[in-house]
C-alpha cells in the first residue's frame, strides 16, 4: 500500500514512474484549479502513452476546449481521461460552444467532434485503442456553435458533430459521462477499410441531442464489431428535433439494463451500409437486447418502439437474422397507436419472450408488428385487444398462447415510474426460458436501477416477466432538481443586415424550458424562440439592454431572469 501511495504521489507532482509488473511508464496530468495543468489544452494530448491518466477537476466555469486522442494504450495500461467531481458531485463540463485546440496537435475531422478518438497528423496517425473516458460533462458540438482550430481560424460545427466522436478505435470504454446538447451524443464510424470495436459505453446519461426537424442525428449512433450498451439513461432529444434515441449499425450488438426514454424510436438496429466487414461478421445476424425499460412518451415521433434490419434500400445488406428481446418493459402512454417493432423484410425475426408491454390507452392501441418479418411470442404480458398489426400483415406471427393479459402488470408505483413488481402481480413466476443462443451470455442477471445504476437480480429459480424480478429493491428516490439558473453572461456581436443566431444557456431544473423576454426588446429584426434562440438580421445598428426569462418543466415552474446586452455593429 505504501509502495502505491508514493507512486501516485510522484505522478501527481509530474513525474513519471516506472508501473509494476514491468509495464511502461506512465504519467497522470491533473488539470484544474491549484493543479499543475491550469487548462485542458495544456495537456501534452501528443505523446500520451498506456497507463497515463488526464484528471480534469470540477471547477465552477466551463473548460471550452476540445482535442484529438490518437494514441494506444494496452489492455494491462489504457489511456484514461477522467472527471474528478466537484463535492456536491458535479462532473467537470467541457463545453464546445466557443472551445478551442491545443496548437500543437493537428488532425481532420475537427468540426465533427467535441472529443475525437481518430486519426491525426500530430499525433503521428495510428488506431487508437485502449482509452477510457469518464466522469465528464460533454455539451454543445453542434450548429450554430463555433470553436476555434489549432491554427486560430473559427469554424461551426456540422449537423452530425457529436460530444465523443470515435471515427476509429478498439477497446473504447465510455463510462459515466453527461452526453447532451450536440448533434449526437456520441457518433461511432466504421468503414469497409477500417472498423471500430470491442466498445463499452456503460453508465452514461445521454440526452438533450438532436437537430431541430432533422431525421438524422441522434441521442446515440453507432457503428462497431462488438458493441455493449449498459447501465446508461437515455432522455428525450432536444425539442424539435426527430432522431431517434439509439441509432446502430453494428455486429454483435448487446443492449441491456438500460432506461431509454423518447425518440423517434427508442431502438432504430439497422444495416451496416458503410462497412462490408460489420455485414460480414456472423454476430451480424444476432442481436440482443434485455432487461431494458423502454418508454414511449405520447406523441414521441414514430409510434415503432423498435426497428430491426435494415434502412439503406439495399435488402441484401439488412441484418436478416434474429432480433432476441427479452425481459424487457415497455411502457407507452401515447393516446393513439402504438407498435412494437418494424421488422424489415420476413427475412428478419424477433423472439420476443418475457417482456411486459404496457399501454396506457386501451389493449386494441397496440400492434405487435409494422407488418413483415416473423414475430414468436412466448410469455409476454399484454392487455386484452392486441393486434397482429394496424396495416396488412405480410409476414407470420407465431404465438405460442402462454401470453398474460390483465388491466394493469402490477408494477409498484406506476405515477412514479416504478416499474419494480408489487405482490400479487401475474407477471411474478409467469416467465420461460431463453433462446438457446441466449445462454449463458444473455441471460438477465441484473437490472436497472434510478439511474445510470445496476444490481444483481433475484433468483428464487422461477422466471418472472418484465425488467424486474419480484423482491428487487426500491430505487433510490430522485434528487430534486437543481436551482435553475440562466448561465450566459454575455452575447456575441451583431452586424447589421447579417444573419444572427445564437442559443442561450441555462442549467438545473427540469427541462424543456421556455424562454421569453421579461423586459426591455431586442434590437429591431432579431426575436427570441421559446427554445432559447436568438435569430434574425439586425437592422439597425445600436445596443439593446433586456432581460431574458427561462422557466423549466417543474408544475409550479421554477424560473430565472438574467439581464444581457446586445450589440449590432456596423460591420
Amino acid at each position: 500500500m505504501n509502495r502505491i501511495i508514493l507512486i501516485c504521489a510522484l505522478c501527481v507532482a509530474g513525474l513519471s514512474v516506472q508501473l509494476p509488473f514491468g509495464t511502461a511508464a506512465a504519467t497522470i496530468y491533473e488539470v484544474g484549479p491549484g493543479k499543475p495543468y491550469a487548462n485542458i489544452n495544456d495537456v501534452p494530448w501528443e505523446s500520451i502513452g498506456p497507463g497515463d491518466t488526464v484528471l480534469i477537476h470540477w471547477r465552477s466555469a466551463p473548460y471550452r476546449e476540445k482535442w484529438v486522442i490518437c494514441r494506444q494504450g494496452t489492455a494491462e495500461a489504457p489511456i484514461t481521461v477522467r472527471g474528478v467531481a466537484s463535492p456536491e458531485g458535479l462532473l467537470p463540463v467541457i463545453d464546445g460552444n466557443g472551445a478551442s485546440t491545443r496548437p500543437a496537435l493537428n488532425f481532420w475531422n475537427q468540426n465533427r467532434a467535441l472529443i475525437k478518438i481518430g486519426g491525426a497528423s500530430n499525433p503521428p496517425d495510428t488506431l487508437p485503442r485502449y482509452i477510457t473516458i469518464e466522469n465528464l460533462d460533454l455539451r454543445s458540438a453542434r450548429p450554430p456553435y463555433s470553436f476555434t482550430t489549432h491554427t486560430g481560424a473559427v469554424q461551426n460545427y456540422v449537423n452530425n458533430a457529436a460530444s465523443i466522436y470515435i471515427e476509429k478505435g478498439e477497446y473504447i470504454i465510455i463510462r459515466n459521462c453527461i452526453l447532451r446538447d450536440s448533434g449526437n451524443g456520441l457518433f461511432i464510424a466504421s468503414s469497409n477499410s477500417v472498423v471500430s470495436r470491442e466498445i463499452l459505453i456503460e453508465g452514461n446519461h445521454i440526452y438533450d441531442n438532436g437537430n431541430v426537424d432533422s431525421l438524422y442525428e441522434h441521442n446515440t449512433y453507432t457503428a462497431a464489431l462488438g458493441i455493449t450498451y449498459q447501465y446508461n439513461r437515455f432522455g428525450p432529444l432536444r425539442a424539435g428535433a426527430l432522431g431517434n434515441n439509439l441509432k446502430d449499425r453494428s455486429a454483435g450488438l448487446v443492449v441491456r439494463y438500460n432506461w431509454i426514454e423518447g425518440g423517434n424510436r427508442q431502438l432504430d438496429l439497422v444495416d451496416g451500409e458503410d462497412s462490408s466487414i460489420i455485414r460480414s461478421s456472423p454476430n451480424y445476424r444476432s442481436t440482443f437486447a434485455y432487461g431494458n425499460i423502454l418508454i414511449e412518451p405520447a406523441g414521441a415521433g414514430n409510434r415503432q418502439i423498435a426497428h430491426y434490419g435494415g434502412d439503406s434500400g439495399v435488402t441484401g445488406n439488412y441484418r436478416k437474422g434474429i432480433f432476441y428481446f427479452h425481459g424487457n418493459t415497455i411502457v407507452s402512454t401515447r393516446t393513439d397507436r402504438t407498435t412494437i417493432v418494424r421488422l424489415s423484410t420476413n427475412e428478419e425475426a424477433c423472439d420476443f419472450r418475457n417482456n411486459i408491454v404496457y399501454v396506457t390507452a386501451g389493449g386494441n392501441t397496440l400492434s405487435l408488428v409494422d407488418s413483415a418479418g416473423v414475430m414468436n411470442l412466448s410469455h409476454n404480458w399484454f392487455k386484452p385487444g392486441r393486434v397482429a398489426t394496424f396495416g396488412t400483415l405480410t409476414g407470420v406471427i407465431n404465438d405460442d398462447g402462454t401470453s398474460v393479459t390483465g388491466s394493469n402488470p402490477g408494477f409498484a408505483n406506476e405515477a412514479g415510474q416504478d416499474f419494480r413488481l408489487s405482490a400479487g402481480s401475474a407477471c411474478i413466476n409467469a416467465g420461460t426460458g431463453l433462446a438457446a443462443a441466449a445462454i449463458p451470455f444473455h441471460v438477465p442477471v441484473r437490472h436497472y436501477i434510478r439511474h445510470q445504476m445496476s444490481e444483481a437480480r433475484p433468483d428464487d429459480g422461477v422466471v418472472d416477466i418484465g425488467a424486474y424480478e419480484y423482491g428487487s429493491a426500491a430505487p433510490p428516490p430522485p434528487p430534486p432538481p437543481a436551482a435553475l439558473e440562466i448561465t450566459t453572461a454575455s452575447l456575441p456581436k451583431a452586424v447589421r443586415s447579417k444573419a444572427y443566431s445564437h442559443t442561450l444557456q441555462a442549467e438545473g431544473g427540469v427541462k424543456p424550458y421556455n424562454w421569453s423576454i421579461n423586459s426591455g426588446a431586442l434590437p429591431p429584426g432579431l426575436t427570441l424562440r421559446t427554445d432559447g434562440v436568438i435569430e434574425g438580421v439586425p437592422t439597425r445598428i445600436g445596443t439593446a439592454k433586456f432581460t431574458v426569462r427561462v422557466r423549466d418543466a417543474q408544475n409550479p415552474a421554477a424560473s430565472d431572469l438574467r439581464e444581457l446586452t446586445l450589440q449590432v455593429a456596423n460591420k
